[in-house]
């Protein structure tokens, strides 16, 4: 499958070929969706927690004697049956990391890419002489990037982050973080070609 491939003022310079080993496969939406998952539950803190009976401060004291007042037995003011007092079976800190093999998350990487096939732009390089964001709203704006938009870098590029961050439908990403929720949510996929031949030796194999 061919894509245009633009050059940093916009222009569209020619069309590349999409490697066939990542985005010409039948996409497994079983993996992908095991991928994804695993991606919303490892970003999970699990710092939630709530007091037992044990843990809540004070209720020391017996409330009332054993027998004769008339009421049911009572030990502590902190027990669960009364307000203010611990919570029964409630969340205690844990982790919810969940494993995948690497082969199975380099299927689901490649499935993703290939159900976005279609929503692929290619610049040959991001060139800004400051962090501009008009600059790189009028560059998406050009090339036919609108929408939710997931821009793809093969490294750092300072001046690019500072000018997309005020962007609140753009998202930028390098090619060693590729992660499935991202690319599905994005409606528009613009890798680098630097960033794209990175993806194909890593992804491809």
């Amino acid at each position: 499958m061919k894509v245009n491939l633009f050059n940093a003022a916009g222009d569209k310079v020619k069309e590349i070929d999409l490697p066939e080993a990542i985005f010409g496969i039948t996409p497994n939406t079983h993996e992908m969706h095991r991928a994804f998952v695993r991606q919303m539950a490892n970003w999970r803190a699990g710092t939630h927690s709530t007091l037992t009976r044990s843990e809540v401060r004070g209720g020391g004291r017996k409330p009332w004697k054993q027998k004769g007042t008339g009421r049911a037995r009572a030990g502590s003011t902190r027990s669960p049956l009364w307000r203010g007092g611990g919570v029964i079976f409630g969340p205690k800190p844990r982790s919810y990391v969940k494993g995948l093999p690497r082969k199975i998350r380099r299927l689901a990487l490649r499935s993703a890419l290939a159900t976005r096939k279609d929503a692929v732009r290619v610049m040959e390089s991001w060139v800004l002489e400051a962090p501009k964001t008009r600059v790189v709203a009028g560059l998406l704006n050009k090339i036919g990037a609108t929408g939710k938009v997931l821009l793809i870098v093969e490294g750092r590029n300072d001046l690019l982050e500072r000018s997309a961050r005020n962007l609140p439908d753009v998202r930028l990403i390098l090619s060693d973080n590729l992660n499935v929720k991202d690319i599905l949510e994005a409606d528009v996929i613009v890798p680098t070609e630097g960033a794209l031949k990175k993806i194909t030796e890593v992804f491809a194999a």
